[in-house]
């Protein structure tokens, strides 16, 4: 590997989240030391969204929401326009093919268009990639 990899907001969740958290999620944080994430920019939304609802829920509350997000940009995480050509066109194509949310396509065309390999908790995300030819980053 390169030390750059796409990153989806499955994997950045659990870090945020004891009871998601797991070990594969630490060593993929484990390889921003050294490396690079990639990451659409739904990705910045995507997480918003999840952890506003995590504090309507009361499972966070705001200061742990500041201090996460604080944490995640001191991360070397590249965040990526999507052009509409690509979003309207490959994202959408993608999407159909795999029966994905377009969410998850647009990971996968970001991996695919970069050749970089991606790192992924989501199984349909990580068959479709498999499908694709785009690397998934593996445990261990």
């Amino acid at each position: 590997m390169n030390g750059r990899f796409v990153l989806d907001a499955s994997i950045t969740l659990a870090w945020c989240f004891d009871d998601e958290t797991n070990a594969w999620a630490l060593k993929v944080l484990d390889l921003l030391e050294e490396g690079e994430a990639v990451v659409p920019a739904l990705w910045t939304f995507e997480v918003g969204n999840a952890l506003i609802g995590a504090e309507q829920r009361g499972r966070l509350t705001q200061a742990e929401t500041h201090h996460f997000l604080s944490l995640l940009r001191r991360l070397p995480i590249r965040v990526e326009e999507v052009p509409q050509p690509i979003a309207w066109g490959e994202v959408l194509n993608l999407a159909r093919l795999y029966h994905l949310s377009t969410y998850d396509a647009a990971y996968l065309e970001l991996a695919m268009r970069h050749n970089l390999p991606i790192a992924t908790l989501d199984d349909a995300l990580r068959q479709a990639a498999a499908q694709c030819q785009v690397r998934a980053l593996q445990a261990g």
